[in-house]
């Protein structure tokens, strides 16, 4: 493909309905592929930037039945959810689409047939894990066990969140259902799988040799690491109800397996796109003068890297991706972004609380966005980027041209005087700058590319600093002229290169600036060219606050919302033993507890936990074994008083006759701890009623 492609197909991955978007989708995924959108468009680029709900898969189902709701009502309540909440927030997606529709179902049997009839799948029958409590398969999320590859305990059937692993549902260890939680057992199934081993002398060319240099390290090295393991066949149908039914016979009670399905759905949403604005869909998949670009976190890279382009090859007709710019995990306040634990900040309920200021939380996750690796959002830095930068660095440079343009002009561009090497130097600074954030985002390296653009402001504060109009406009008014001219320029140009990076803040500065009153467009080339962005003469509107000043009352309620999570789940996560059956009174009273003293006390030997005890209960001095030692060391017990019951039958334990038992209970973080009388003045053998 020429370094000058003709037109550019963007995706950016399809976010599940089983619950709204959080920050950590807006950082990896949906503010890069925007601003890279968005920088494409201002040049000129025929650009189709697709999306859509993925509206098929496990987690749909189980989010159906928690909710004892369809699946239809779910797919529903979240696509309105997440397609409102993306348009507020000024995501621009030429199409947001969603896989229910019949153009998706048309396009992803079409293509599966298409392979099909063309031999490009391998048919088995394979053991699958099967719940014969709820009577069905156990595909991907339907099943939890322990990760063959790192040991932890909580790993999907797909794929395992702790170590990012994918494997098979019959790989875990100690599977359990995740619908009725029992044990599940293998059962025959037929499926149909595409040989990835097939491809694999092609992927290890067409990535290895062929995209070493321009694909992030983290998208490679996760590409290699596969190729070199050996690729194996992967199932493209599943036994559910729920999705695209399998297109042949004797596949009845079979869908297409998600990760099939989906990346399809960029394709269904281009025509859908394509049939709306009256264009042909086929030259943005099928023609080599498109860059194809996907937009994914990285627990997406093997999908979007192996397997889809696995397909494409297999086709036929379809181009391959130029470059898939994944980013890491963004974590919350240190933790990791949780949607079931609701540790998350959710952006429709941002946008409630933060009305107007969709840029702030842009320029947030874009100066701290997991390029490289997973980084934190805090709501300390989000308060600080906010007040320090936006407000006192662009904010502030933009609102001191305006309200001294009309102070001192009534709103009107001077006339400039002579320019010195100072306002030279300035200028051809500043016409520098389109190539350099150019240059940042063609490497899709967004939080670079933003700097940079606030570096344009930052010439902006000092040029005004050292100029110094306020004083100059008393001493000298031609020089001011020109210094007021030249700061205007700095405001224009901020005004075009911030539209990919904050594109309200960019439509507001571009009405005080009054862009559409200019003769001819002011465009990304025209900040690099000679002649001035806005003329003298040309009149400006009065002074907006850009950004405001975020108050630590709003980032306390914040921080109390996320404490109200950890809290709910702290409490869901405590498991309270139930009550045992009900005893009557007379059972009650059959109970001897005494108040004792321990005399004696020694760790008993080849044992963890237990601990040999001589107590006196008022009564006798007697032997008591108990299962103390990994809380307690010998010496801090002895001389303690303690609740005994005295007339428990006795038991050999390692050979030691137990005379007795010594009340404990259990703290939330897992520590014994004596159950103690208030035993001020009360001696040994005291009852306890």
């Amino acid at each position: 493909m020429s370094q000058d492609p003709k037109r550019y197909t963007i995706t950016a991955a399809l976010p599940y309905t089983n619950g709204p978007v959080h920050i950590g989708h807006l950082a990896g995924v949906y503010v890069p592929s925007d601003i890279y959108a968005r920088y494409q468009r201002l040049q000129g680029k025929d650009v189709a930037f697709v999306c859509g709900s993925d509206e098929h898969g496990v987690p749909i189902t189980l989010k159906a039945k928690k909710e004892g709701i369809t699946p239809q009502q779910v797919v529903d309540k979240y696509h309105e959810i997440i397609k409102k909440s993306f348009q507020d927030f000024g995501i621009s997606f030429d199409n947001y689409s969603r896989t229910s529709a019949k153009v998706h179902h048309d396009t992803a049997s079409e293509f599966f047939k298409k392979l099909y009839d063309d031999g490009k799948f391998i048919e088995e029958v394979t053991e699958q894990l099967y719940d014969e409590e709820a009577g069905q398969f156990l595909a991907d999320r339907f099943v939890i066990g322990t990760c063959p590859k790192c040991g932890y305990e909580e790993s999907y059937g797909d794929q395992c969140e702790n170590c990012g692993t994918s494997h098979n549902a019959v790989d875990l260890i100690n599977p359990k259902s995740a619908i009725s939680g029992s044990k599940p057992i293998k059962k025959e199934t037929k499926h149909w799988f595409l040989p990835l081993n097939e491809y694999q002398d092609w992927l290890s060319d067409w990535i290895l040799k062929g995209h070493e240099k321009d694909w992030k390290t983290n998208v490679y090295g996760q590409c290699k690491s596969w190729i070199n393991d050996g690729l194996q066949p992967r199932a493209v149908t599943r036994d559910l109800d729920w999705g695209i039914p399998v297109p042949v016979d004797g596949a009845e009670g079979k869908v297409l397996y998600v990760w099939f399905d989906a990346p399809i759905g960029y394709i269904s949403a281009t025509k859908e796109w394509a049939e709306r604005e009256g264009k042909d869909w086929e030259p943005y998949w099928k023609d080599e003068d498109t860059k194809l670009l996907h937009f994914i976190g990285k627990d997406n890279i093997v999908f979007h890297c192996i397997i889809f382009p696995s397909m494409l090859k297999g086709e036929g007709s379809y181009i391959l991706p130029e470059n898939v710019p994944a980013n890491e995990f963004l974590n919350l306040e240190s933790n990791k972004i949780s949607t079931s634990r609701n540790w998350a900040v959710w952006l429709h309920e941002y946008l409630e609380d933060f009305p107007g200021q969709q840029d702030v939380l842009r320029y947030v996750l874009t100066a701290n966005a997991p390029e490289t690796k997973d980084n934190d959002f805090t709501w300390s830095d989000f308060q600080q980027r906010n007040n320090s930068e936006l407000v006192a660095i662009f904010g502030n440079f933009v609102n001191r041209v305006a309200v001294l343009t009309h102070k001192y002009y009534e709103g009107e561009i001077p006339q400039p005087g002579t320019l010195t090497e100072v306002d030279e130097n300035t200028l051809q600074e500043l016409k520098a700058y389109p190539a350099v954030i150019s240059s940042s985002l063609e490497r899709y390296r967004f939080r670079e590319a933003q700097q940079e653009l606030m570096n344009v402001a930052r010439l902006g504060n000092k040029y005004l600093a050292d100029e110094e109009p306020w004083k100059t406009i008393k001493t000298d008014e031609e020089r001011t002229k020109t210094v007021m001219y030249v700061a205007l320029q700095i405001a224009s140009a901020l005004a075009v290169l911030s539209e990919p990076f904050l594109p309200h803040t960019s439509d507001k500065l571009k009405r005080i600036l009054q862009h559409s009153e200019v003769d001819g467009s002011i465009n990304w080339q025209s900040v690099s060219q000679e002649e001035p962005l806005l003329p003298s003469r040309h009149r400006i509107g009065k002074s907006e606050l850009l950004f405001s000043k975020i108050e630590d009352k709003q980032i306390q309620t914040q921080l109390d919302k996320l404490e109200a999570s950890k809290a709910a789940n702290e409490a869901e996560a405590k498991e309270v033993v139930p009550q045992k059956d009900t005893i009557q009174f007379d059972d009650f009273t059959k109970l001897d507890m005494r108040v004792g003293t321990i005399l004696e006390a020694e760790k008993m030997p080849k044992t963890k936990k237990l601990m040999v005890l001589k107590v006196d209960t008022g009564i006798d001095v007697r032997t008591i074994v108990s299962g103390i030692a990994e809380s307690f060391s010998a010496e801090e017990i002895i001389g303690k008083k303690v609740t005994v019951l005295v007339n428990l039958a006795p038991r050999p334990l390692r050979g030691v006759e137990s005379q007795g038992m010594i009340l404990m209970t259990e703290t939330p973080e897992g520590k014994l701890v004596f159950v103690n009388p208030d035993t001020d003045g009360v001696d040994n053998g005291a009852t306890i009623n």
